[in-house]
């Protein structure tokens, strides 16, 4: 019992060591200018380079996504008809297919959907 104490101090100790001198070394000493501006032609930029970032754009881009991993889950279902149960499956399908389409009717309804307003 105490050797199992003893290792898990040792382990949490050491670790904390490792944290520590991570964090010291890791910080930088010297910020220059130079380095933090972005690299136009060795002259000051004229405008900012950090252009504005689209949250429409993201947003429809995660909607994408999710949906596309629906679709990857609901196309194996055509091929489990045939081995389960068919009203089980049915049920499945159809509240997977309520869930997405909820969702779908929800994004449209809070206007996620709309590129231009």
């Amino acid at each position: 019992m105490w050797i199992m104490f003893i290792i898990g101090m040792i382990t949490i100790i050491l670790s904390i060591i490792v944290m520590i001198l991570a964090s010291i070394i890791s910080k930088k000493s010297i910020i220059d200018r130079e380095k933090c501006s972005p690299f136009e032609c060795g002259f000051d930029p004229k405008s900012s380079a950090r252009l504005p970032f689209s949250l429409r754009f993201f947003l429809i881009a995660v909607i994408f996504l999710i949906f596309d991993v629906e679709i990857a889950l609901l196309l194996p279902m055509t091929i489990i008809m045939q081995f389960s149960n068919i009203f089980s499956w049915t049920m499945v399908s159809l509240m997977f297919l309520l869930i997405l389409l909820i969702g779908l009717y929800h994004e449209w309804n809070q206007g996620a959907l709309e590129w231009a307003k």
